[in-house]
């Protein structure tokens, strides 16, 4: 399959959520007219990366070692010489960075019968890159300018691909929908089911609360609209849950078109970027508490970094108010884990497997004026497998967690065992904004039209009112108890 051809051509209209790569949509198509396997799908190679890494890890940590060395991440600096040294002293961890990422995607590739000697050139780019990002997120000032790692690649991604003509053969290394999937996976190793226990019935029901309603708000006001239903649940989902990865995951759960999950994922980061800045500016104009502001944070937000950035953004206001603002400035970020990471997040397998039956079983016949019985095999051929892997590694984590109370899982488990994979996750994510920018063409997103915008925002002005009620008012007496 051609999956790169005549990509780098910016006046056509078929902006792709991948670097050439093709929709969710075509692709669930091929799956299931072929049958497919556990090696035959970018999805089951996501699964086997993911569960690879997070294996090695355990066995590693089971026998008193880590994967610190290989997962390296810039440590903070505040001059260039600085970070000019760490770069230079853990070169060697990079290059073998390098060729781990490398070995797994080619193997990947090779198994999906592709060319394996376009990818590495334009991967080897898109690393050497996402070195410099990361390392410019290490900045001890990074966090005052909002410099996450994935959004500093996406914003750079935006201005090179809108400004200048790449040459065709780097596209081959732009494999978002291959990145993210492996970053889910890698995801999964991060939240433990333990964590809905520790992080209590207030803060899953809160995140339960706000994932439908913020679904329901923008899917039905996407179909009084007159969008298609596959677009408006792409729509909602991303808005109600992990923005990019869920509109990827929902895009192939309901064949979506390809153009609708790029919209779906502009728009998710176009209102991160906005609430990275109103959401903490309003928290402060209201002297939110810093758990409370955590939380609306944590319920309002559409991406884990813009919504870290926006959290560590309150919580260091905080700090330096002198006492001004009530709660322990860690709060902040705390209730946005609990909030986001971990009660949000964890919506995206289920929205996916939900709507993945409803489209199957209701919609598609609905649309053929043929009723028909629900198709088991055609659900399964329809379901995001790399949701699997990140059931699979959360369970695995589980376990490993359940030998562990809370405040020893912070200080054994997570500095050496899930710290490490969380820095694998933020390559991962880094690889997946950067191909994002540097394959969305605004002009061809642009002709998609204001609908989809007010539908979005509809959900967006839900969103940010239901969450402040819920963290400001109604739960507001546990928010305030977090961190103390």
């Amino acid at each position: 399959h051609l999956y790169f051809r005549g990509f780098a051509m910016s006046d056509t209209n078929h902006s792709l959520p991948a670097g050439g790569q093709p929709a969710p949509a075509d692709r669930t198509e091929r799956t299931t007219r072929g049958g497919g396997g556990l090696f035959s799908t970018e999805d089951w190679w996501a699964v086997w990366i993911g569960l690879f890494v997070i294996v090695i890890a355990w066995a590693l940590f089971a026998s008193g070692g880590s994967i610190k060395w290989l997962a390296v991440a810039p440590v903070k600096w505040a001059s260039v010489g600085a970070a000019g040294t760490d770069l230079v002293r853990h070169l060697p961890n990079y290059a073998a960075l390098f060729v781990l990422f490398a070995v797994l995607f080619s193997v990947s590739l090779a198994g999906l019968k592709q060319n394996v000697t376009h990818f590495l050139p334009a991967f080897l780019v898109l690393f050497v890159v996402s070195v410099l990002i990361f390392e410019l997120g290490a900045w001890t000032s990074a966090s005052k300018y909002n410099l996450e790692p994935p959004l500093v690649a996406l914003a750079l991604g935006l201005v090179i691909s809108n400004v200048f003509r790449l040459p065709e053969w780097f596209s081959a290394g732009l494999r978002v929908e291959f990145y993210i999937k492996v970053g889910i996976v890698l995801l999964g190793a991060t939240l433990p089911f333990t964590l809905l226990v520790w992080a209590g019935p207030v803060a899953v029901g809160q995140a339960t609360i706000v994932s439908l309603i913020t679904f329901f708000v923008i899917f039905f006001v996407g179909k009084a609209f007159g969008l298609d239903r596959r677009f408006a649940a792409v729509l909602g989902v991303g808005g109600a849950v992990c923005g990019v990865s869920a509109a990827i995951a929902i895009a192939g759960a309901v064949r979506a078109k390809r153009e609708q999950a790029s919209v779906a994922i502009t728009l998710v980061i176009l209102w991160a970027i906005v609430m990275i800045f109103v959401l903490p500016f309003a928290s402060r104009s209201l002297g939110l508490p810093t758990g409370v502001a955590g939380a609306w944070i944590g319920t309002s937000e559409f991406a884990d970094a813009a919504g870290i950035a926006a959290a560590q953004a309150y919580g260091d206001f905080a700090k330096s108010a002198g006492g001004a603002i009530a709660g322990a400035p860690d709060a902040a970020l705390q209730a946005f884990t609990l909030m986001k990471v971990v009660g949000r997040d964890i919506w995206i397998g289920i929205w996916a497997f939900l709507l993945a039956i409803v489209a199957t079983t209701r919609w598609e016949s609905e649309d053929s004026n043929v009723k028909s019985r629900a198709d088991a095999r055609e659900i399964w051929a329809r379901f995001p497998k790399f949701v699997i892997g990140f059931v699979i590694a959360s369970a695995l984590v589980t376990w490993i967690a359940s030998h562990y109370s809370l405040a020893d899982y912070r200080k054994v488990v997570t500095p050496e065992f899930t710290g490490p994979i969380t820095a694998l996750r933020t390559w991962a994510f880094i690889f997946c904004f950067l191909s994002i920018g540097l394959t969305t063409r605004l002009r061809s997103l642009a002709a998609t039209g204001l609908k989809p915008f007010l539908v979005f925002t509809a959900g967006v002005v839900v969103n940010i009112a239901t969450g402040y009620v819920l963290s400001a008012h109604v739960f507001a007496s546990y928010w305030n108890s977090l961190g103390q």
